[in-house]
């Protein structure tokens, strides 16, 4: 309802500024995207009644209100490596597979700017019709996994375009999406942590129960919200600034400190963190695009950890 509400709005604050001409749209066509440029009322020449401005997957200044895409990440499991210090660091593993820019979405048509990324494959059995003729109308192979990101309008990337490891850089933070480990129907004590009740002298088959939910005749019911047995796990959590300890363009593999939500072979999404924002002068914008006759990295890429080791230093 949000959507279409600022689509609905900016469909109707065009056409109160440039008359009832609307901006071309895309409609699932795989041609590039092409939108009006200011001087499209001047009567310039070209399909749509002026001469149009076509979004080309090539480097960008990133400005201080740009945000650029996530990925869509599988998670392989965790370790431990020791840097050149001699530190342990925890690292969980992620493996981009295969994104791809399978739509694009504007404020000429859905009213906001978006990316909508696949990763994976997966065959045309296991997916519906609809899916199907989405992804062939995009001219795009079939994806597992679909998620949008929202953008900002210089970040747009045109249909097609691979997203690597090499979008992140070693050092910067993240913020991971996922889904939890499912742990069932769990009680008070395992849920929210309650200490349960005594373990002998008087207390009879109620030893992990939570106690007491409620009062007397006043107000005689039970508040909501009340911390209870119930399903555990299986929701959507974000953990934010994780740190991104080392890539690997090779394998396309990206090397997080610590843990994320979600148990082995799910899906996460990671996007730049929104607390501690990275360098904008370090991150390639709005990706990273491989130049011709560039060596692909066969090492991995670690983090700048500075001159100074750490054990050595005095309290």
């Amino acid at each position: 309802m949000a959507a279409a509400s600022r689509g609905l709005l900016t469909r109707l604050r065009h056409l109160s500024i440039t008359g009832p001409r609307l901006p071309p749209c895309r409609f699932f066509s795989a041609d590039p995207l092409v939108s009006l440029s200011d001087d499209d009322d001047a009567g310039g020449g070209g399909e749509g009644g002026g001469g149009g401005r076509i979004i080309e997957a090539r480097p960008g200044v990133m400005g201080p209100e740009s945000r650029r895409t996530g990925v869509i990440g599988v998670k392989c499991g965790m370790s431990a490596m020791w840097d050149k210090w001699g530190a342990k660091v925890p690292i969980t593993v992620l493996w981009v597979d295969d994104n791809v820019v399978c739509q694009v979405k504007t404020a000429e048509k859905e009213g906001f700017y978006a990316l909508q990324l696949g990763a994976g494959q997966k065959k045309e059995k296991h997916l519906t019709k609809p899916e199907v003729g989405h992804f062939r109308s995009q001219g795009i192979p079939l994806k597992r996994k679909l998620k949008e990101f929202p953008v900002t309008e210089d970040a747009l990337l045109p249909v097609g375009t691979a997203i690597s490891v090499r979008h992140f850089v070693p050092g910067q933070f993240v913020d991971v999406i996922g889904i939890t480990k499912g742990k069932g129907f769990a009680g008070g004590m395992k849920r929210h942590g309650f200490s349960g009740m005594p373990a002998s002298h008087g207390a009879s088959l109620s030893h992990r129960s939570i106690g007491s939910t409620g009062q007397r005749d006043a107000p005689g019911r039970v508040f909501k919200n009340r911390k209870m047995p119930g399903r555990m796990g299986g929701v959507q959590r974000t953990v934010k600034n994780v740190w991104v300890y080392q890539i690997d363009p090779a394998r396309n593999l990206l090397y997080l400190k610590g843990q994320v939500p979600g148990p082995q072979g799910s899906f996460l999404f990671v996007k730049d963190s929104i607390y501690k924002k990275p360098d904008r002068a370090l991150l390639p914008f709005p990706t990273y695009f491989s130049q011709e006759g560039e060596e692909e990295d066969s090492e991995p890429l670690v983090a700048n950890l500075g001159d100074i080791d750490p054990f050595m230093v005095a309290d």
